[in-house]
């Protein structure tokens, strides 16, 4: 590995925004995985505020940029209407 400053620099940083990013992702399918239980339970109250939780949590990935919009996008659509199904 090269030894100048900038590169060890940028690497540090890619370490440290790969990381937030993985932590990132593993909330959002956390969030997600919690809606989809609730869902299978039949609890209708509990699954709604899981949903506006894993809302939040989405946008905030896409806005930081760890995922596209696009895919933030589908992802709430999927689980808002699964939850809508359930009520």
């Amino acid at each position: 590995m090269p030894e100048h400053r900038s590169v060890l620099k940028r690497d540090q940083q890619n370490k440290r925004k790969n990381r937030r990013n993985s932590q990132r992702k593993s909330l959002i399918k956390t969030t997600a995985k919690k809606v989809l239980h609730a869902i299978e339970k039949g609890e209708k109250e509990k699954a709604g505020e899981l949903l506006r939780i894993a809302v939040s949590v989405i946008h905030q990935a896409a806005s930081k940029g760890v995922i596209h919009k696009n895919t933030a996008s589908r992802k709430i659509s999927r689980l808002s209407k699964k939850v809508s199904r359930l009520l």
